[in-house]
C-alpha cells in the first residue's frame, strides 16, 4: 500500500485565485492539493466566458478567460510534482486534528496541514432548459457553454437566454454560423442597451416572448426545439444544428454553515492576515470578505501569496521563511 502524500496546504477551489495560489506555494516548496468541484480547472472564467476578454489582469492589455487558464495552468505544470488535483469532489466538511485538518467530500477524507479557500461564492452549475429529456443531448449539441466560437461554424444555431452574455454571443456567432436565433422569455432583453441596437441591426433572428415546450430529436442530438409563445396558444418549430442555453449559473454555498467559519451571505470573514476563526485555514478571492474588499481576479491575485505565506508560518513557525525573489528561485 503507498503511503499517502503529506500535503502542506490544500485549496478549496480551482479558479484563476485558487490556481495561482497552488502556483506560488509549489514555488514555495509546500505539497499542495486543490479540491475542485467541477470536472475542470479555471473556474468562472473559463466556463462563463472563455472567449470574452477581461481587461483588468496585469501585464495582459487584454485577454480572454480562456488564455487566462491556459497560462496559470502552464505556470502550475512548472510545479506538478508538488501539487495534487481532485476533480468533480465537493468539500462538505472539515475537522481540526494534532495534524491539521481532515477535509470530508462527497468522495472521501482529506489530510491536510492547512486550509485555504478559494472556492468564490460557492461551487457553480449552469441553469437548465428545464424541458424532458434536457439530459440525454447535454454535451451531444446541446451546450451551456461557448468554448470555441468555431465548432458552430456554417451551423444553424439556436441559442436561449436573454442577459448580456446571450446577446453578446448572438452577435459574435453572427458571421460565422450558418444562422442565428436567438429566443427569449420576455419582450426586452436585459442586456446592455448598445449591444442591443447592435442586436436588432444584425441578421439575428430574434423570438419574443417564447418559452422552450419541447426537444426533438434522436435522443442524442437535438434537431428541432418546440417553442411556446407566451400568454398565447401559438407555438413554432425551430430547426437546429446545435442549441446554447445561456440561462446564466446558479451558486451553491450551502455547505459553508457546515464548516464552522464565520461568514457574511456567501463570503468568509477574514483578518488583516487573511485568516478565518479557525487557525490555520485562510481564505481569498471572491471567498474572502472584509473592509474594503474588492471582488476582482486581480485583487485576488494580490491576496494569494499572501495567505501561502500566513499559512507557511502556522505550519513552520521554526524555520527561516524570509522570502527569495522568484528571480533567484530559477537561476
Amino acid at each position: 500500500m503507498t503511503e499517502e502524500k503529506h500535503i502542506d496546504i490544500t485549496i478549496i477551489g480551482g479558479g484563476p485565485v485558487g490556481l495561482f495560489a497552488a502556483y506560488y506555494a509549489g514555488m514555495r516548496g509546500m505539497q499542495v492539493k486543490i479540491i475542485e468541484s467541477l470536472a475542470e480547472l479555471g473556474g468562472q472564467p473559463a466556463i462563463l466566458y472563455p472567449e470574452k476578454k477581461i481587461y483588468d489582469i496585469p501585464a495582459f492589455p487584454a485577454v480572454t478567460g480562456q488564455e487566462l487558464t491556459d497560462r496559470l495552468l502552464d505556470q502550475l505544470a512548472l510545479f506538478d510534482d508538488r501539487i495534487t488535483v481532485c476533480l468533480k469532489e465537493e468539500v462538505l466538511s472539515f475537522e481540526q486534528t494534532e495534524a491539521g485538518y481532515t477535509i470530508t467530500t462527497d468522495k472521501g477524507q482529506h489530510q491536510t496541514g492547512t486550509i485555504l479557500i478559494a472556492c468564490g461564492n460557492g461551487a457553480f452549475a449552469p441553469r437548465p432548459l428545464g424541458v424532458p429529456e434536457e439530459e440525454s443531448y447535454a454535451g451531444n449539441n446541446l451546450h451551456y457553454i461557448v468554448r470555441n466560437l468555431q465548432d458552430f461554424k456554417d451551423q444553424d444555431v439556436v441559442l436561449m437566454g436573454g442577459g448580456d452574455s446571450a446577446v453578446d454571443w448572438a452577435l459574435a456567432l453572427e458571421p460565422i454560423a450558418k444562422s442565428v436565433a436567438l429566443v427569449h422569455r420576455r419582450d426586452k432583453f436585459r442586456a446592455h442597451e448598445h449591444s442591443v441596437e447592435k442586436l436588432e441591426a444584425s441578421s439575428v433572428a430574434v423570438y419574443t416572448p417564447y418559452t422552450p415546450a419541447q426537444l426533438k430529436g434522436d435522443g442524442q442530438k437535438v434537431s428541432h426545439i418546440l417553442l411556446n409563445k407566451v400568454k398565447s396558444d401559438e407555438s413554432i418549430t425551430l430547426p437546429l444544428d446545435s442549441l446554447i442555453v445561456n440561462y446564466g449559473f446558479s451558486t451553491n454555498s450551502k455547505h459553508l454553515k457546515s464548516w464552522g467559519l464565520d461568514h457574511k451571505r456567501t463570503s468568509v470573514l477574514v483578518s488583516p492576515t487573511y485568516e478565518t476563526n479557525l487557525p490555520g485555514i485562510f481564505a481569498i478571492g471572491d471567498a474572502a470578505e472584509y473592509d474594503g474588499k474588492l471582488d476582482l481576479i486581480a485583487v485576488g491575485f494580490g491576496e494569494a501569496p499572501l495567505a501561502v505565506n500566513q499559512a507557511i508560518l502556522h505550519l513552520y513557525p521554526e524555520r527561516d521563511n524570509r522570502l527569495i525573489h522568484s528571480s533567484s528561485l530559477f537561476d
